[in-house]
C-alpha cells in the first residue's frame, strides 16, 4: 500500500463479500416495477444513510404533474425492519423521466466538506476535497469525443509529464504552490456531470493530490508511471491532474545527491500538453514565492471559450469537410480475418534525432518556407502510400494531425489552460513519380486550409458526414456549435473481409474507417508538440534555493487510433519521435519499423535540397519490409456495434444476468473489481447506452436473451448517474408486454462495489423467486386443467348416448363453471 492509500497496479483486485447491509456511507437503490403497461408502478427501495434534506427535495416535486410519491419505512430483503431502509411507491404510471432521475439523485454522492490545508503534512495531502459547484456549462464537442472514447476505453487519454528535480524539495512548499495554481485556474477544479449530456461543473475549492513516495516504494520511474497511469481518473470528481514524487537514494549514498523524480498525470478531457506546461510555469512562480501566487482567477478560461464556441457559424467548416469526404483514400491493409498479434495493451517506442540532425532539418524546412511539422507529415504520407497496395500509382492518403486549437480570436487564449488541442483529418495525393518538393507544398497548403477550423472536433465532422446524403428527413437538432446530440446513434459499423484486404477503399465512407461512436476518422495520428518556454527565466530564483530542474519529458496518452506518432524537442535540442500503438491491432515489429523509417527519412530530407528527388527515389533508400497490417479489434462483442459485451459467462443455466450500464466517468477499477470479485453464478455483461442510444441497447439485450441458454432473471445495474438510462431501458424492454427488469444503483460510498454486488444478487434472487412463483402457478393451472379434462372424460356420455344433447349441455356448463372458478 502506497502512502496515498492506493494499491499498486499489480495488487490483487478487492473482492466484495456478501453483506446483509450496506457499508456506512454507501447508498443503494433498487427499482422494481409492477402493473401493466398503462398502469405501471415503480417501487424504489433505498438502503443507506439518506440525508433528510435530499429526501424532502426528491419527494416534494414543485410540478404537480408527476405521479404522487409516498415515503415510508419498511422492511427490505435481508434486513427486516432496518431503520435506514425506505420504500417509495409511485401511485400512477411512472414515466422514464421520473424514476431514473429520482434514483440518481438518491444515490448521488454528496460533496465532502472542504479540507483545510495542512502545512506540515510531510508526505501526502489527499486530493478531491471539494465544496459545491460554482458553475455548470456544456462540454465542448472535443470534450464529448474524448469522453465517449474514455467511456469504452478508460486507459485512453491519460497523459504524463515527468522530470528530475535536483536539490532540496520542500513538500509543504511544493503542495502550497500547486494549491495556489488550483485556486487560480478553474479548469483544475472542474469535473463532469451527465444530465444526460456531458457538462462541465466547476467547484469552488479542491485540494490538489500530491503524494511523495520514499525511495524503494517502486522499483523505478517506469513502475511509478505505470502505477499512476493504471489508476486512471474518476471523471465525475475534480482534480484531473495529480502529482507524485519519488525520492532518490537515501542520504549517505556515495556520489552526488540523488534527484527527486516528479511525475504529473492528467486527463486530456480537461488539459492538453501545452496547458500543462502553462500550469507548470505558474507552479514554479508560486514555489519561488513561498507557495503563493498573486492575483485571482484567470480570465478568460474554459467558460469563455465555450461561449465563444457557441457563437461560431459552422457552415464553412461543414462545407470544407464535406468536400474532403468526397475524396476516396487508401487505408492500411488488413490482416486475414481471425489473425491475431498475440499481444495486448499499449506499445511505446522512441527514436531520437541528434541535435545536429534536428538543426539541419529545421534550417532546411525554413529555407523551403515550411515548418518541421509539415516535414513530418510528408514523411508519414509517403510511408502510408508505401504500405498500401497502390504501388507506383498515385493515391490519396489520409491521417490525423493534432492542431493547437488556439488559432482563434479569443484574447489570451495562448496562455489559457484547457482541452483545446485535438485531432483533425488531412489528406493528400501521393504520386511516387512526383517530386518531394511538390508533396511538401501540397501539405503546407493543406495545413493552411485546416488552420481556419482548429476549433472543430472530429465528432462534428462525423455528424456532418453522417447527414450529408440527401434525405427528406429533418436532420437531428444541433447546438450552436453544430454538434448533433443524436448522431451517436447513427454510426455504421466497419466492414470486414474474410481475407487480407487491399489498401483501397471503395467509397468515401469506407475511407473514413469504422463508424461506431467515438471512432477516429483516421487510422493514424501525428502530434507535433511545439517548443515550450521552460520556466520563463525562473532558473535563477530556483538556483537561489539550491534547486535545478530538468526539462519535462512527455509520456503520450493512448488515443483511439491504432498508431500515433508524437514528436517533441528535448532539452538538449534533439528531436524525439515516440510511437504509441495498440499492440492487439498492430504488430510490435511493424510499428517499430514505421517509426525507424520515419526517423531515417527525416534525416535524409535535408540532403534532397537543390535536387529534383522523387518520392519513389527517396523511398528506395529504405530497407524492405512487409507492409504493416491492421488486425481486427480483439474480443469484439457479438452485437453489431459493440453495444453489449459479455464480460463473464454464467456458470450454469438460469443463473441470471447482471447487465452493467456503463456511463461516462465510470472508473475502470470499479468495473474490474465487480467482474472479478462478485460472487454468484450469474453472467455479467456491459451495456454502453451513451454512445449508441437506448433503442440499440434494448435491441441488443433482447438478442442476448434469445441466444443465452436458459438465461434466467435479468437485473440492470450501475453507479449513480446511470439510473435515468437504466430505467428507460428497463421500461422499453417491457413495451411489448411483461414486467420490466429491476434496476439497482449504488452511490459513491467506501464500499460501492461490495454494496452493488450484494444488491445485484438480492435482486436476482427475488426476481428468480417471482419467476418460480409464476412457474408454479402455471404448473398448478395445468394440473387443474388436467383434472378438469379427466372429470370431463368421466362425465361425458358413452358413445351409445352421444345423441343425448341434454347430457352434453350439462357437461359444457360444468366445465365452464370450473374454468371460471379457477
Amino acid at each position: 500500500m502506497t502512502t496515498d492509500g492506493h494499491r499498486p497496479s499489480d495488487a490483487p483486485v478487492p473482492t466484495p463479500g456478501r453483506r446483509s447491509v450496506s457499508e456506512p456511507g454507501t447508498v443503494t437503490v433498487t427499482v422494481t416495477f409492477a402493473g401493466t403497461y398503462r398502469s405501471r408502478q415503480a417501487v424504489v427501495e433505498v438502503r443507506g444513510p439518506l440525508p433528510t434534506a435530499l429526501l424532502g427535495a426528491v419527494t416534494a416535486p414543485a410540478d404537480p404533474g408527476p405521479p404522487e410519491v409516498i415515503v415510508g419505512t419498511g422492511p427490505t430483503d435481508g434486513a427486516p425492519g432496518s431503520p435506514d431502509s425506505l420504500r417509495l411507491t409511485g401511485r400512477a404510471t411512472v414515466p422514464p423521466d421520473l424514476v431514473g432521475p429520482l434514483a440518481d439523485q438518491l444515490t448521488r454522492p454528496p460533496a465532502p466538506a472542504p479540507a483545510p490545508y495542512a502545512p506540515h503534512t510531510p508526505y501526502a495531502l489527499h486530493g478531491a476535497a471539494t465544496t459545491g459547484s460554482l458553475e455548470t456549462f456544456a462540454a465542448t464537442p472535443l470534450q464529448r469525443d474524448v469522453l465517449t472514447d474514455a467511456l469504452i476505453h478508460p486507459d485512453h487519454h491519460v497523459e504524463q509529464l515527468s522530470w528530475r528535480w535536483h536539490g532540496p524539495l520542500d513538500t509543504d512548499r511544493f503542495t502550497a504552490a500547486w494549491q495556489s495554481v488550483f485556486d487560480r485556474e478553474t479548469v483544475l477544479r472542474a469535473a463532469f456531470v451527465w444530465d444526460p449530456h456531458p457538462q462541465v461543473t466547476v467547484h469552488r475549492h479542491i485540494a490538489p493530490e500530491v503524494v511523495r513516495h520514499p525511495h524503494g516504494t517502486f522499483s523505478g520511474r517506469a513502475a511509478l508511471m505505470e502505477h499512476e497511469r493504471g489508476r486512471g481518473f474518476d471523471l465525475r470528481r475534480p482534480g484531473l491532474l495529480r502529482a507524485a514524487l519519488l525520492d532518490g537514494a537515501p542520504p549517505g549514498t556515495p556520489g552526488n545527491p540523488p534527484p527527486t523524480y516528479v511525475l504529473l498525470t492528467y486527463h486530456r478531457a480537461l488539459l492538453d500538453h501545452w496547458s500543462v506546461h502553462t500550469l507548470l510555469r505558474e507552479f514554479y512562480r508560486a514555489y519561488c514565492a513561498d507557495g503563493l501566487l498573486p492575483g485571482g482567477e484567470r480570465r478568460p478560461d474554459l467558460r469563455d471559450y465555450v461561449r465563444w464556441l457557441e457563437a461560431q457559424d459552422p457552415s464553412a467548416a461543414r462545407d470544407f469537410w464535406s468536400r474532403e469526404a468526397a475524396r476516396p483514400a487508401v487505408c492500411m491493409p488488413r490482416a486475414a480475418s481471425g489473425a491475431v498479434t498475440g499481444r495486448s495493451g499499449t506499445g511505446r517506442t522512441r527514436v531520437r534525432l541528434t541535435p545536429d540532425n534536428a538543426v539541419r532539418l529545421a534550417e532546411w524546412a525554413a529555407r523551403r518556407g515550411i515548418t518541421e511539422s509539415v516535414a513530418v507529415h510528408a514523411v508519414w504520407a509517403m510511408l502510408l502510400h508505401r504500405a498500401s497496395d497502390a504501388g507506383a500509382e498515385p493515391a490519396r492518403v489520409r491521417f490525423g494531425v493534432t492542431v493547437s486549437g488556439r488559432g482563434i480570436f479569443l484574447g489570451d487564449i495562448e496562455r489559457t489552460p484547457g482541452p483545446f488541442a485535438g485531432p483533425l483529418p488531412v489528406s493528400v495525393e501521393v504520386d511516387p513519380r512526383s517530386t518531394v518538393s511538390g508533396l511538401l507544398r501540397a501539405l503546407r497548403d493543406c495545413a493552411l486550409d485546416v488552420s481556419g477550423y482548429e476549433w472543430v472536433a472530429e465528432g462534428q465532422i462525423r455528424d456532418w458526414l453522417a447527414r450529408e446524403p440527401a434525405t427528406t428527413d429533418t436532420p437531428a437538432p444541433s447546438d450552436a456549435s453544430g454538434y448533433s446530440r443524436e448522431s451517436a446513434n447513427s454510426r455504421e459499423s466497419a466492414k470486414s473481409g474474410d481475407s487480407e484486404s487491399s489498401g483501397h477503399s471503395e467509397s468515401p465512407w469506407d475511407s473514413w474507417g469504422s463508424w461506431d461512436s467515438g471512432a477516429a476518422l483516421t487510422e493514424s495520428l501525428l502530434v507535433f508538440e511545439q517548443r515550450t518556454h521552460g520556466h520563463d527565466g525562473l532558473g535563477a530564483d530556483l538556483a537561489a534555493r539550491g534547486v535545478r530542474v530538468d526539462a519535462p519529458d512527455i509520456s503520450p496518452a493512448r488515443t483511439p487510433v491504432p498508431i500515433s506518432i508524437v514528436v517533441h524537442h528535448d532539452d538538449q535540442g534533439g528531436l524525439v519521435l515516440t510511437s504509441v500503438h495498440d499492440r492487439a491491432r498492430l504488430d510490435d515489429a511493424r510499428a517499430g519499423a514505421l517509426l525507424a523509417h520515419s526517423a531515417q527519412l527525416l534525416r535524409e530530407l535535408p540532403e534532397t535540397e537543390g535536387q529534383p528527388v522523387t518520392v519513389a527515389e527517396l523511398l528506395d533508400g529504405l530497407p524492405g519490409m512487409d507492409p504493416p497490417r491492421l488486425h481486427e479489434r480483439p474480443g469484439a462483442p457479438s452485437g453489431p456495434s459493440g453495444v453489449l459485451t459479455t464480460l463473464r459467462a454464467a456458470a450454469g443455466p438460469r443463473a441470471g444476468t447482471a447487465c452493467l450500464v456503463i456511463t461516462p466517468g465510470t472508473p475502470a477499477f470499479w468495473l474490474t473489481a465487480l467482474i472479478h470479485g462478485t460472487t454468484g453464478a450469474h453472467a455479467v455483461v456491459a451495456l454502453h447506452p451513451t454512445p449508441y442510444g437506448t433503442r440499440s441497447c434494448v435491441t441488443e439485450i433482447r438478442r442476448y436473451l434469445r441466444t443465452a441458454d436458459g438465461h434466467g432473471p435479468l437485473v440492470l445495474a450501475g453507479l449513480s448517474g446511470a439510473g435515468a438510462q437504466a430505467c428507460d431501458i428497463a421500461l422499453r424492454l417491457a413495451e411489448d408486454g411483461g414486467t420490466p427488469p429491476p434496476v439497482v444503483l449504488a452511490g459513491g460510498g467506501a464500499d460501492a462495489v461490495g454494496a452493488l454486488a450484494h444488491a445485484i444478487e438480492s435482486a436476482l434472487r427475488r426476481t428468480q423467486a417471482g419467476l418460480d412463483r409464476h412457474r408454479g402457478n402455471s404448473d398448478a393451472l395445468s394440473a387443474v386443467c388436467a383434472d378438469e379434462r379427466q372429470e370431463a372424460a368421466m362425465a361425458e356420455p358413452s358413445p351409445a348416448n352421444n345423441a343425448d344433447d341434454e347430457a352434453k349441455l350439462r357437461f359444457q356448463e360444468a366445465l365452464e363453471k370450473k374454468t371460471r372458478a379457477t
